[in-house]
């Protein structure tokens, strides 16, 4: 008597069903995430060879030509200076922010047009107001600087009520955290993307988030030096009142202890390392003016 077994026909075939099922969701969603990267990387070329060279003039609200005045692309980080009559070329690309900085003058910002611009740029600076300040009577200096700092610095009302009832000094900036680049690789390499984070670094959002915070922080240093000296102080030394701002920014470059000295309020230290670097930035103004 012989035995038959059935064989189940359906068992192999459905097995195949499920793992091309599965294939094809995988294949699938490599493609999307291919498109997304390829997409990324056509608007970097576009944006990397769309630049372009815009010129222009500056001048104050009365017409007169303005010059070292500093014109910044915010997304490249170039900076050029304006010339003796007010001109100035800088490299740009659709929708880079050019801005335009003089010390005692409103900053003024301009964006690039997606045509660029058809005819020279023209920019008006308008000068920011000066109180008349009251008559004092100032101490001739000593010689002494722990001494001659005291007399320089000018007396902080709001810092002194915050120390005398002990109100807590802010801790930190609420600033958007700039992507970083190292943080949006290790997901690629774990089979992710962060989209939102490759995006701002190619479009270089990351990039000029870093940068303005690091101009901020350089207004905000330059501010705190400037609230607390008497503009006298630096007159007296040499430089002019308008260069002012130029010369503490000049200062950080050249002794970045000066800088560690702000973060750290201690005024005195501020100007002992500030002195250092005032014969070689009179050197400086020396031979500008010569070239011009």
């Amino acid at each position: 008597m012989r035995t038959y077994i059935r064989e189940n026909i359906f068992a192999v075939p459905f097995c195949e069903v499920v793992t091309n099922s599965s294939n094809r969701n995988l294949n699938a969603v490599s493609i999307i995430k291919w498109k997304k990267f390829s997409l990324l990387l056509i608007f970097m070329f576009i944006h990397c060879f769309s630049q372009e060279t815009v010129t222009g003039h500056i001048t104050d609200d009365s017409g007169a030509d303005l010059n070292s005045v500093i014109v910044i692309n915010m997304s490249s980080d170039q900076k050029v200076y304006s010339n003796s009559m007010g001109m100035f070329s800088i490299e740009a690309a659709p929708n880079d922010e050019l801005r335009f900085v003089r010390a005692d003058f409103r900053r003024v910002s301009v964006i690039v047009p997606a045509g660029g611009f058809n005819a020279q740029l023209l920019i008006t600076l308008i000068p920011i107001p000066k109180e008349i300040e009251e008559v004092k009577v100032v101490k001739k200096p000593t010689g002494d600087l722990e001494t001659d700092s005291r007399l320089a610095a000018k007396v902080n009302k709001g810092e002194i009520v915050q120390e005398a009832i002990g109100l807590p000094q802010p801790v930190g900036k609420m600033r958007e955290k700039p992507a970083e680049v190292k943080q949006v690789l290790l997901p690629i390499l774990l089979g992710g993307l962060d989209v939102q984070g490759a995006y701002d670094l190619i479009s270089g959002k990351a990039r000029r988030q870093k940068r303005q915070y690091r101009y901020d922080d350089l207004q905000e240093h330059i501010a705190w030096v400037r609230n607390r000296v008497d503009n006298e102080y630096f007159t007296k030394a040499g430089i002019p009142e308008e260069r002012i701002s130029e010369f503490i920014q000049y200062s950080f470059e050249m002794k970045p202890q000066v800088r560690t000295y702000v973060k750290a309020r201690n005024l005195s230290g501020v100007l002992l390392r500030m002195e250092e670097t005032i014969p070689a930035y009179l050197e400086r103004l020396k031979h500008k003016k010569l070239q011009e």
